[in-house]
């Protein structure tokens, strides 16, 4: 549930306090729609949630409410409030079926902050959520006062190198338990280990236990539950100033709110490179991760800035505990959606990638078919355009068990895209057709205005 939210326009319900009649002093609360008020509760000064009715049968019909109208359900009273912020009623919103998947996208504004978004998307409605904790001066609250004082006299003097100017960013993005996680970053020369969690049922954010060590551009994934990150930088040691790629990985159990070590990625095609100076020269590094069929597949590169050359990557099984060689074909086919990242999905336990347009090639939508080890077309047909003056010009999702793109329009408009066409396993792309024929493939489900926003990143929270 978002902090500040849209007004309601003429095509949704909305909640509005009617006046109470000189006759009946009790107060009125009533949903109202263009057509007609459906809906009346009459309360006075009974604590229960509704009068004459027990609370457990209270909850159940709160609980079958869109959650669009949880903030004005807050504001009727005490108990009000306290029903839709507790656990209680979106367990029963899980067990009565009524849970919503709502689209979180994270942007970054002209003056580089960062700031979330939320879409309804069965109502079509965008909310913007508090904004995230300056974890940035909390790190260096805790690196000490030796280090607070430092930072302020060289502002004081104005001796602030580029590094300590550059924004905050490279964080990592995830979901567990119904919640946001913003894991680590980059900012005044510092990777983060800084976790923070957005909880929708109070609509807050809070600081969870930290990463072991700090991140930023780091790779995560929920599997089991659990929410593992690899990879990433952080600052060397060798007072260089250059950016160490992180090969360790750690995995947080939000249950108890700890960190545990997860074996180092092996990246074991950069062991095999044939000359020693090309070690030196190019580092490995992960640059994604997906779960798919119960296992973590990381995609990797070697880089040199600016040079980036793919290598496969490494698949690891929670089971074993342990990493191997992701399989040929997935690795060397995973579409790139730019130099430093791919960009992936899993919808209805099939995976999907975006393979970005060239001077020569549009851009495609591609499926991985795991029985021929092979990446294949699903359509060509991709409605919007590569932005090279944006790090994340377009986002790939899954919610209502359709694929979807996150885009920004000629107009800079935020434009969420539902592909419509139906695969399954032994559906079109096996049998070799990409679908072209198909008519209105996508369809625009909702679009809003935000002003110099970059897409940075998107997630989906059920409850």
């Amino acid at each position: 549930m978002g902090g500040l939210w849209s007004q309601p326009n003429n095509k949704n319900q909305a909640w509005e306090q009617c006046n109470s009649s000189s006759v009946d002093t009790s107060k009125r609360l009533r949903m109202t729609s263009p057509q007609s008020c459906s809906l009346q509760i009459s309360f006075d000064t009974d604590t229960s949630l509704i009068p004459a009715l027990p609370d457990e049968i209270s909850l159940q019909i709160l609980a079958r409410m869109p959650r669009s109208y949880y903030l004005t359900l807050k504001a009727v009273s005490q108990s009000w409030r306290n029903a839709v912020t507790d656990c209680e009623i979106y367990r029963l919103r899980k067990e009565l079926g009524t849970t919503e998947e709502w689209l979180y996208v994270l942007t970054k504004g002209y003056d580089n902050k960062l700031s979330w978004h939320a879409l309804d998307p069965i109502n079509s409605i965008w909310q913007k959520l508090p904004p995230m904790p300056n974890i940035v001066q909390e790190e260096e609250f805790k690196r000490g006062l030796p280090g607070l004082m430092t930072t302020l006299i060289r502002n004081f003097l104005g001796k602030k190198d580029a590094a300590e100017r550059m924004p905050y960013c490279g964080c990592a993005i995830g979901v567990a338990n119904g919640c946001l996680y913003v894991l680590g970053g980059f900012s005044k020369a510092s990777a983060l280990k800084s976790v923070l969690r957005y909880n929708p049922c109070t609509n807050s954010w809070n600081e969870v236990c930290s990463m072991s060590i700090g991140r930023a551009f780091c790779k995560t994934s929920l599997l089991n539950n659990k929410l593992y990150v690899v990879g990433g930088v952080s600052r060397g040691t060798t007072g260089t100033g250059g950016l160490t790629p992180l090969r360790s990985a750690e995995v947080y159990n939000p249950d108890t709110d700890m960190w545990t070590e997860v074996p180092s990625m092996p990246f074991s095609k950069a062991q095999a490179l044939p000359a020693a100076f090309l070690v030196e020269l190019l580092k490995p590094i992960a640059i994604g991760m997906t779960t798919y069929r119960g296992k973590l597949c990381v995609p990797q590169s070697l880089y040199s800035w600016p040079f980036f050359v793919d290598v496969g990557g490494e698949v690891f099984d929670p089971v074993t505990n342990s990493w191997a060689e992701m399989p040929a074909g997935m690795g060397e086919g995973w579409p790139a959606r730019q130099a430093s990242s791919k960009l992936s999905t899993v919808v209805n336990g099939e995976l999907y990638a975006l393979d970005p347009s060239t001077s020569s090639d549009n851009s495609k939508i591609k499926i991985y078919d795991h029985h021929e080890d092979a990446w294949k077309v699903v359509t060509e047909k991709v409605p919007f355009r590569d932005c090279t003056d944006t790090e994340a010009p377009y986002l790939l999702t899954g919610f209502l068990g359709k694929l979807h793109v996150v885009a920004k329009d000629v107009n800079n408009d935020v434009k969420v895209f539902q592909m419509n066409l139906q695969l399954s396993g032994t559906d079109s792309y096996l049998s070799g057709t990409s679908g072209e024929n198909e008519v209105d493939i996508w369809e625009v489900i909702s679009a809003t205005k935000i002003t110099g926003a970059e897409l940075v990143s998107c997630q989906v929270l059920s409850i």
